[in-house]
């Protein structure tokens, strides 16, 4: 297995689509990782795509990848029906593993993926970059703070408009969708916040070809909290989440990559009036992908951090094995439900 020495924290990049580029890029500033290695299918195209983007080594397959031993971890960011497979080989190559979201298309796929970490002494973390800026680390800290009160209502909504032609995320082989690309993130979020799975879920989408180009869903908890969620393929670019406490309203674009030039914000509101004003509280704004990336390189550097210590700054910026897995059988109700017309029970 690859040995972490305290020095950087190397990664090997699976494939050489637009996310592995911007991923690229994100963390060459960083001092504590670099993306060390290509690989691709094709060994021209990872050859090419090493020497745009400046990494240093190229693979022409992944298997090649993940046997480099000067690889520490990968980073997958392939269509999401890949992710099991070669986030599990990962594992099982002794690499650890930064997985895009969503981590898998099953929660039984997810269980398999972290006990192939668990099996091989590795480090596995679903990648919402989100969860890494400080604007999404305040608003837990307020929220558990009891700055709003008891959590009654979420309501989180994430959509853009795809441009034209081709998209694998419209390709239902490919496990694409609205939800399952854009809706990842309004669930995601609702999950930690809530800090327990919902139990009953209602959806209705809007179909095409195959996959949901628009959904919006209902989501029960056994606490009496309700959550709303909606996703879209087909809308202006928006992304927004407003939790509303019995005393106060919370509320937040959670942006994975807020603008550098001033800082990212979240607006409390304290109270129930009509009258109590909204403050805006300001917190530093980070490239989300370094963010992201240099939160799993601590959690690598100090394995069983989130479990002796789940409120700290590593321990936030990850979602937890049990945290993606509820994820997965949620986003599967969903789904569930969008194409029954019925309630679905977030079952086991």
């Amino acid at each position: 297995m690859t040995s972490h020495d305290g020095g950087l924290l190397r990664f090997g990049v699976l494939g050489a689509a637009n996310i592995a580029r911007a991923f690229i890029a994100g963390v060459k500033p960083s001092t504590r990782l670099v993306a060390a290695a290509i690989g691709s299918r094709d060994a021209g195209k990872a050859e090419r795509f090493a020497r745009e983007t400046g990494v240093a080594r190229w693979h022409g397959t992944y298997e090649q990848l993940l046997a480099d031993p000067g690889i520490d971890a990968i980073y997958n960011p392939l269509p999401n029906s890949l992710h099991a497979e070669w986030t599990i080989r990962a594992c099982r190559a002794g690499k650890h593993v930064l997985c895009e979201k969503p981590l898998a298309t099953s929660a039984t796929e997810a269980r398999a993926m972290f006990e192939a970490a668990a099996q091989n002494g590795v480090c596995l973390m679903e990648g919402y970059p989100y969860r890494a800026q400080p604007q999404t680390i305040r608003l837990l800290e307020l929220v558990a703070a009891g700055e709003i009160g008891r959590l009654e209502l979420i309501q989180s909504s994430f959509g853009f408009a795809l441009p034209g032609g081709p998209n694998i995320r419209l390709d239902a082989g490919l496990a694409g969708g609205a939800l399952m690309d854009a809706g990842t993130y309004p669930v995601s979020l609702v999950r930690m916040v809530a800090a327990e799975r919902p139990v009953r879920v209602q959806a209705r989408a809007l179909w095409a070809d195959g996959v949901d180009r628009a959904l919006a869903a209902t989501l029960e908890f056994d606490s009496g909290l309700l959550a709303q969620i909606s996703c879209s393929f087909s809308t202006g670019a928006h992304r927004q989440a407003l939790i509303a406490g019995s005393g106060g309203v919370i509320q937040s674009a959670f942006q994975n990559h807020p603008p550098l030039d001033r800082p990212a914000e979240i607006l409390l509101k304290r109270g129930t009036g009509w009258d109590s004003d909204y403050e805006r509280v300001q917190v530093p704004a980070l490239n989300g992908f370094r963010a992201e990336a240099e939160a799993f390189a601590d959690l690598v550097a100090a394995r069983g951090m989130r479990a002796t210590s789940p409120g700290t700054p590593v321990a936030l910026a990850g979602a937890s094995a049990e945290e993606s897995i509820d994820i997965a059988m949620t986003l599967a109700a969903i789904l569930r439900s969008a194409r029954s017309g019925q309630s679905e029970t977030v079952a086991e």
